[in-house]
């Protein structure tokens, strides 16, 4: 049987992988928990389940290699498991708690936890953050379930744990949920120099104008470059609201203009959106004036959210940013979108 360091060196050797220390310092952690999933489960009558192993939450910066060694730890793995975001992940959960109630039952997270703990013995998940109440309600005594069946769970994060849900609505009721991932996960930094994710778009254009089929095929390389082409869609829940994100993977967004601001969304929605991603990008942004003016007030409130969170933004429009918005109520407040705008085209914007 392969280890994770063997398979990780491979990897380095055929020239896949770049050798990263920070990486190779968690592969100990990855290795523990697939060599206690190897050892076959012997049951009986009188036979004790062994402890399940620790699990693992992997924090740090974007573009570090999180995803990438969870995807090489899957891959390593003979035992049942699912990859997926945690996001996508909480979406199932909620429509099942909802299916559940409809049927009657009175403890709808009971059954729908044992669904899980029956199909898999870990749950690899991208990206664990936690932005909507509902699904902060619902975290701790889903999780208990999962860790009292054995589920085993690993999660990368941007955020240490004591960071998930900061300055949430009644956050004191999800305090013990952060209790329990301490106690029951390793926590580890992934404290890379490297932002391998940055690297990949160094020096690339990310400004396509104008809005035509060069601009698109560059963006479609750009993305397959990002994904890998693998892609599934997401929907984000806040305050009773919807926002799908039609094209995502591991952190990287593709949405259409209309997608995002054709929609009655607001600072919140977007604010969301920007926690949830670390790559948008906007496709067929249009000239923008008074007769789209709600568009384009949604457009700034958008670029401001991402602007603050640091996400990398690629995307396709019909002008420069200075030429997008020149006629119309609101064009001299357009200015600092604009701005915006070309700033976050810098090469290094986003890494601090």
């Amino acid at each position: 049987m392969t280890t994770l360091p063997e398979l990780y060196a491979a990897r380095v050797a055929d020239g896949s992988l770049t050798r990263d220390p920070a990486q190779q310092a968690v592969l100990p952690e990855f290795e523990r928990i697939r060599a206690a999933l190897a050892e076959p489960v012997k049951k009986g009558l009188f036979r004790k389940a062994p402890e399940p192993p620790k699990g693992l939450y992997i924090w740090g910066g974007v573009g570090r290699g999180k995803s990438m060694l969870m995807d090489l730890f899957v891959e390593s793995l003979n035992a049942p498991a699912r990859r997926v975001h945690f996001h996508a992940f909480m979406q199932e959960i909620h429509t099942a708690i909802h299916k559940a109630r409809q049927d009657g039952v009175e403890d709808a997270i009971k059954p729908v936890a044992k669904s899980v703990s029956d199909s898999v013995r870990l749950l690899a998940f991208d990206e664990m953050q936690i932005t909507d109440i509902t699904d902060a309600m619902i975290v701790g005594r889903l999780f208990e379930k999962l860790f009292a069946a054995g589920v085993v769970v690993v999660t990368t994060s941007n955020r240490v744990p004591d960071d998930l849900y900061k300055d949430g609505l009644n956050r004191q009721i999800f305090l013990p949920f952060i209790d329990m991932l301490k106690t029951r996960m390793v926590v580890h930094e992934l404290a890379s120099a490297t932002d391998y994710r940055q690297d990949r778009l160094a020096g690339a254009q990310v400004y396509f104008t104008p809005n035509d089929a060069a601009a698109k095929n560059e963006i479609n390389r750009i993305w397959q470059e990002l994904t890998g082409g693998e892609q599934h869609s997401l929907t984000l829940h806040v305050k009773g609201r919807e926002i799908e994100l039609p094209r995502f993977h591991n952190g990287v967004a593709r949405a259409k203009f209309y997608d995002l601001c054709g929609r009655m969304l607001g600072p919140a929605d977007y604010l969301a959106l920007a926690d949830a991603v670390r790559v948008l990008i906007v496709e067929d942004i249009p000239r923008l004036s008074r007769s789209n003016f709600n568009e384009a007030k949604r457009f700034v409130t958008l670029i401001d959210a991402l602007y603050e969170a640091k996400v990398r933004l690629i995307v396709s429009a019909a002008a420069e940013p200075e030429m997008l918005y020149v006629e119309g109520t609101g064009t001299f407040e357009f200015e600092r979108t604009a701005s915006r705008l070309r700033e976050m085209q810098a090469e290094g914007w986003g890494d601090a």
